[in-house]
């Protein structure tokens, strides 16, 4: 894979670049000697961004069977936690409901 400076890439110009990338080709593009950008086809860029994607939703699945350790608190007892009840909830609901209806 053949580096071109930004002053190679600016000569060799726009359209060139798009088609060699079109066709399959990374080129990557160099200032001062070190890479700082790459010409790359659409289609990779997508396949990139659906392979980071993919990553990033292992990663959280493997977090959760890391940290998971298989007990499960049912409703009630968390609202108990947090001193909330139902009535209290279900009225809230229903006034944030009623504000929504005005509203709109």
């Amino acid at each position: 894979m053949t580096t071109l400076s930004i002053t190679e890439a600016s000569r060799t110009g726009l359209s060139a670049l798009v088609a060699a990338a079109e066709k399959g080709r990374e080129i990557p593009l160099s200032r001062h000697g070190k890479i700082v950008a790459e010409v790359v086809s659409a289609r990779e860029i997508a396949e990139l961004r659906h392979d980071r994607e993919t990553l990033r939703d292992a990663a959280l699945v493997m977090a959760r069977f890391a940290t998971d350790s298989g007990v499960r608190t049912d409703l009630d007892r968390a609202m108990e936690f947090f001193n909330l009840d139902r009535k209290t909830l279900e009225e809230e609901n229903a006034q944030e409901t009623e504000t929504e209806t005005e509203t709109s």
